[in-house]
């Protein structure tokens, strides 16, 4: 039999309880009442399209597709607050179409109950009927590397944001998209010489902008880049005088704009055609630091070997890290039965014991777009004028633009592969059964982006290579690291050590103007 005590404890627990119970569901039945608040925070999920209109034209509508995480009608809510409109419930994906003002894509990217907001953009057939044809081509290059070939399947570049680090772009038909707006989605500056505007007085990147995506369009298709439908961000890094010389500092600069804005532009290639006035370790040079950082947040970066033949190898294509390109003479013919690798391509073993190029690309007597002024490229080569629209040169300087162009093809196709994915696809199925083939001067050989974009490995380049000693306080550091305890979300430009880099400048010597 219980006590007294024993039998008032309990009838008191019970009593406790009840109560706790009653408050559980009074306290339920106000937030039944209460509408849910999305909670506004972590990153951006919505496509870069978007996410670029949001800045460049904020008081436009636009039309977006929402996936939720949630089916309470916040995310719904959100945008009729905010001056949107719900057009369309769609429940098979677990989302809903909307329209709304471009500047409130940003809030609604980063609401907790939303898994990703897309453009509602146009569909179109498999057969891509507004995709650039090769009916009219003359550019030889374009069969070499059978870009033709993936234009076919339907990939152009479309959607992939590659960043030109170089002497500037100027506007032309040749880099709009079919709709008649600009795909030079982005534009800045980093030097402090002639022309600090983002134009191209040089005339140096608007040809290699023109390689990676001109769409022949001011030539009736003659002349078209490998990624004719690809977004261009033009990162100006050089003045418009002494043949577009810049600073190590400038192109450091331009890289780390390009890591900020890498999600908003969907930059997932940077192109770097060039190179160091000195050779110096990959250790201690800040333009590698800083390609390896770009490397490491998933953005392929590939730079010109340089024209200084044999053993040459200067930064940023010494870098280990990079895809560094050198250039074959395609003897102005789409078979590769003639080629061989151009005689001014550098090659060679870095001085920290890395041979390259890793791989070559055309690079002889290219035609793209013309740009410049008066100091320019067209003044001081008169006789490689084509047109009053395309250019002609050589140079490794005009090889690595192809295979930038070659890993925005490759990443439409497969958007999931990182940096080093990338690099591996496409040296293992470069081409090696050519007469002018060796490793020891075309690397792993001739690209060939058809059997990248067909090809299946996802195995990864750079294994237990170890990255930059300037990304860890100390360039004099022992090799001796134990690089699989590296958090690798700590590497950030903020760990570079700056003081114990080379500042030295940079030019195109990855330009050559010899016969």
């Amino acid at each position: 039999m219980l006590d007294d005590t024993t039998h008032t404890m309990r009838r008191s627990n019970v009593i406790n309880i009840n109560r706790l119970l009653i408050a559980f569901a009074l306290v339920a039945a106000v937030l039944a009442h209460v509408p849910a608040l999305p909670r506004v925070a972590g990153p951006l999920r919505a496509d870069s399209t978007l996410l670029a209109m949001a800045t460049r034209q904020p008081a436009s509508r636009v039309s977006v597709i929402v996936r939720t995480l949630v089916a309470d009608q916040s995310a719904e809510r959100w945008v009729a607050e905010r001056g949107g409109t719900v057009t369309s419930n769609l429940p098979i994906i677990n989302g809903f179409a909307a329209e709304l003002p471009a500047q409130q894509i940003t809030g609604l990217a980063r609401l907790a109950s939303v898994a990703w907001v897309s453009r509602d953009a146009p569909v179109e057939s498999a057969v891509c009927s507004s995709c650039v044809s090769a009916a009219n081509l003359v550019n030889n290059y374009i069969y070499a590397i059978h870009a033709n070939q993936v234009w076919a399947g339907g990939l152009q570049g479309q959607g992939i944001g590659v960043a030109v680090v170089d002497s500037g772009i100027n506007l032309k038909n040749d880099l709009l998209a079919p709709s008649g707006v600009s795909r030079v989605v982005a534009n800045v500056a980093f030097h402090n010489g002639l022309n600090q505007t983002t134009s191209d007085g040089y005339g140096h990147g608007t040809h290699i902008a023109g390689i990676i995506g001109g769409n022949g369009y001011a030539s009736n298709g003659q002349y078209i880049g490998v990624a004719p439908r690809v977004n261009l961000i033009n990162v100006k890094v050089s003045d418009d005088r002494n043949e577009g010389v810049g600073t190590a500092k400038s192109v450091v600069q331009g890289l780390q704009w390009i890591l900020q804005h890498k999600t908003i532009y969907n930059i997932r290639v940077v192109n770097i055609s060039i190179n160091s006035a000195e050779a110096e370790s990959y250790h201690t040079n800040p333009i590698d630091a800083a390609a390896e950082i770009l490397w490491i947040n998933g953005i392929v970066v590939v730079t010109s070997a340089g024209n200084r033949g044999a053993d040459a190898i200067y930064p940023p294509a010494n870098d280990p890290f990079v895809i560094t390109v050198g250039a074959t003479d395609d003897r102005d013919t789409a078979t590769l039965a003639d080629d061989r690798v151009a005689s001014f391509s550098a090659y060679g073993r870095t001085s920290d014991g890395f041979d390259k190029p890793d791989l070559v690309a055309p690079g002889k007597n290219i035609v793209s777009l013309l740009g410049g002024r008066q100091r320019g490229m067209p003044a001081h080569h008169p006789g490689n004028i084509v047109s009053r629209v395309y250019f002609r040169m050589s140079g490794t300087s005009v090889s690595a633009p192809m295979v930038a162009a070659a890993a925005a093809l490759l990443l439409q196709d497969e958007p999931a592969l990182t940096p080093d994915q990338v690099k591996y696809r496409l040296m293992a199925t470069a081409n090696t059964g050519w007469a002018g083939y060796s490793r020891h001067s075309a690397g792993a050989g001739y690209l060939d982006i058809y059997a990248a974009v067909n090809g299946s490995t996802t195995a990864s380049a750079n294994t237990n290579i170890p990255i930059s000693r300037a990304l860890w306080g100390d360039a004099n550091t022992d090799n001796g690291f134990n690089w699989n305890s590296v958090n690798w979300n700590s590497v950030n430009w903020n760990s570079v050590n700056w003081n114990s880099v080379n500042w030295n400048s940079v030019n195109w010597n990855s330009d050559y103007w010899g016969e």
